[in-house]
């Protein structure tokens, strides 16, 4: 593929795509936190949109130099992801339940939980790899740092509106929050394996 309007706008349907489970799972993070501030929004979506742009550079790496390993490796994605969220979204779940009569907000996601969050998201953006095996690598590194603006741009969305309706549902938000999670999970492992 060359340069081009296309070239451009395959990148944004791609960053679209895979931006749906980091969408899901930022709205579930807001929900939990509904007094973020801008600057932590902003961490959180970048590290979302980090990842993005890392796992189909990893996958286009893998491509041009251990195909068959990878592709051995393919099989788990959808087991991985399935394990992650729902460990996170299971701890949410309990810590909501446990905090009942609480009236303190519930703590924020931590750092370790966020890039889980980050890895289990993104991790079927290690496919996009073959998709475009076909680029030189700066126009690979180009359709990631997309792929990576997108999902920024659509995890703020995300925050913004679990922000919005974390406030309004403060004492159910983290085990709603935890549900979301686990299902995003499910949802990635059935697509994965079907």
């Amino acid at each position: 593929m060359e340069w081009s309007f296309l070239f451009v706008f395959n990148s944004v349907l791609l960053g679209v795509g895979l931006a749906m489970d980091a969408f899901s799972v930022s709205v579930a993070n807001a929900l939990n936190e509904p007094k973020m501030k801008k600057s932590r929004m902003c961490g959180i979506a970048g590290v979302f949109a980090g990842f993005q742009a890392l796992m189909p550079m990893v996958g286009w790496i893998c491509v041009h130099t251990i195909v068959q390993a990878f592709t051995a490796f393919e099989k788990f994605i959808p087991w991985i992801a399935l394990i992650l969220l729902a460990l996170i979204g299971s701890n949410m779940l309990v810590e909501g339940l446990r905090s009942k009569g609480a009236e303190e907000a519930p703590p924020g996601v931590g750092l370790g939980a966020l890039l889980i969050q980050g890895v289990a998201t993104s991790i079927d953006a290690l496919s996009v790899g073959f998709t475009i095996a076909g680029y030189n690598w700066v126009m690979a590194l180009a359709a990631a740092l997309i792929i990576a603006a997108v999902t920024f741009v659509i995890c703020m969305g995300g925050l913004t509106i679990g922000k919005k309706f974390g406030a309004r549902l403060a004492k159910k938000a983290q085990i709603f929050g935890g549900i979301i999670l686990i299902a995003i999970g499910l949802e990635i492992f059935l697509t994965g394996i079907m």
